[in-house]
């Protein structure tokens, strides 16, 4: 069981890598710790972490819905927080972003027990 769990999970351990790195990236990429880009990779990074972490304990539609949330802000934030002028941290937010969509996307449409939580409160 525990073998089906993880395969089935997969996308939340991949969302939390992505969390880490979004955490991380930063001072890999040399920003001063508070500012505005730093902030907001910390914070979507933790958030993205925490909820693809929790997801993989306790399965939840909202939770999977809040990482796509998280995922479309981190993906436009470049534009928002003044980084579109840096490559490295642009390509790195959007590329974040992106890939926390694409795999809650994923997760929400292949994971039975999400698709059963998602008909049954009627946002089919």
């Amino acid at each position: 069981m525990a073998m089906h769990l993880s395969s089935r999970r997969w996308q939340d351990q991949l969302m939390v890598v992505i969390g880490v790195w979004l955490f991380i990236s930063p001072w890999a990429l040399g920003y001063p710790s508070e500012s505005p880009p730093a902030v907001n990779a910390y914070v979507a990074g933790v958030l993205i972490a925490l909820l693809a972490a929790f997801d993989l304990v306790k399965t939840h539609v909202w939770a999977v819905l809040l990482n796509i949330i998280a995922g479309v802000w981190v993906a436009v934030s470049p534009w928002l927080v003044g980084v579109v002028r840096d490559p490295a941290m642009t390509w790195s937010l959007v590329i974040a972003g992106i890939a926390t969509i694409v795999l809650a996307v994923w997760e929400l449409r292949s994971d039975p027990e999400l698709h059963q939580q998602w008909t049954r409160s009627g946002a089919t």
